[in-house]
């Protein structure tokens, strides 16, 4: 086996500790028992473990600080799970240093700068690619994903998807809709979107036509609403992937003079302050999103002091809201 193929499991495993101790033993960073730390030090040398240049930077001990990777943080989303996460960071006394990749190049090289200067990084959905993942785990990097499938390594922390959408879907095709578009699918890179894609269509079927939207914005939403309406064959129904695509799609009705719900009903995700302000109020999907940063910091600050050193998987609950945009009275509606 050569250097490189060496990981921070392996030598955990030949010592028979735990990777948080390895971890301890390296970085000087805790208490770590004479006799524990002299078969940690007996299982990297005889595995000939060499960290790589991060690795040292790693090593070199406690920052204080924290790295958040988002892909972009332009929108009501991102900022409110940053919130919440820089609340809890600066309770626990910690900096937070954030990097958005939206426009940047060489991103792999500011993604390892990063993680030499921080004790730990939030990464949001698969704004980073897999292989530097893969290596950022290798090098024992303290890491929580907020929006992604469970990964060996490194918390994951998401909002249920499925079960809302097919909620939401369900309430729609009560009203005795037969048309649906869905705008903002799917695009594979983004987890949550394709699980509402996929809950909507579980229930409604042929009867929703998938719509790529490009991005998730207002203007987006705007443009791909607007060619909707305007066609021969308008649906009934469009159910958006977020709420900023929803008020986009609001706005392009407005414009053509339809009624919203009596022309064409609309729906969201996320339950953006601006959806409640809305007019008509948007129907959507709350998500707790300051929860999201909130737990992901703290999650962070147990894998980073050592309170734990197992991975774990959280989900948080959503909940439709049902408004005027789609056609009924004020509800929740239970999932």
């Amino acid at each position: 086996m050569s250097t490189m193929d060496v990981t921070i499991y392996e030598v955990a495993r030949r010592a028979g500790v735990s990777i948080a101790t390895v971890s301890r033993t390296l970085r000087g960073t805790g208490p770590v028992a004479a006799k524990t730390r002299e078969k940690v030090l007996k299982a990297v040398e005889e595995l000939n473990f060499t960290p790589s240049r991060l690795g040292v930077s790693l090593a070199e001990g406690r920052h204080a600080a924290n790295g958040v990777v988002f892909p972009d943080l332009a929108g009501p989303y991102y900022a409110e799970v940053l919130l919440g996460y820089e609340e809890v960071a600066s309770e626990l006394g910690r900096s937070v240093i954030i990097l958005s990749t939206k426009g940047r190049t060489r991103v792999g090289d500011l993604i390892k700068d990063l993680a030499g200067r921080v004790d730990g990084m939030l990464i949001f959905g698969h704004t980073v690619p897999e292989p530097l993942v893969a290596e950022l785990v290798r090098l024992g990097v303290r890491l929580v994903f907020v929006s992604r499938d469970p990964l060996p390594g490194a918390d994951t922390l998401r909002s249920e998807n499925t079960a809302s959408a097919r909620a939401l879907a369900a309430h729609l095709a009560d009203h005795g809709y037969e048309r649906f578009a869905f705008l903002g699918a799917p695009l594979t890179s983004h987890d949550d979107v394709d699980e509402r894609w996929r809950g909507v269509r579980s229930v409604l079927g042929g009867a929703i036509e998938a719509v790529d939207t490009g991005h998730y914005t207002v203007e987006c939403g705007h443009e791909a609403a607007t060619k909707l309406l305007k066609g021969r064959d308008r649906p009934r129904a469009i159910v958006c992937s977020d709420d900023e695509v929803a008020l986009g799609a609001l706005l392009a009705a407005e414009e053509l003079g339809l009624d919203v719900p009596g022309d064409v009903a609309v729906t969201g995700w996320d339950d953006i302050m601006a959806a409640r302000h809305a007019r008509p109020a948007l129907t959507t999907v709350r998500q707790p999103m300051r929860e999201l940063g909130a737990r992901a910091a703290r999650a962070l600050d147990e894998l980073i002091t050592g309170v734990r050193d197992t991975p774990s998987h959280h989900t948080l609950a959503t909940a439709p809201v049902i408004r005027a945009s789609c056609g009924h009275h004020p509800q929740e509606v239970r999932t």
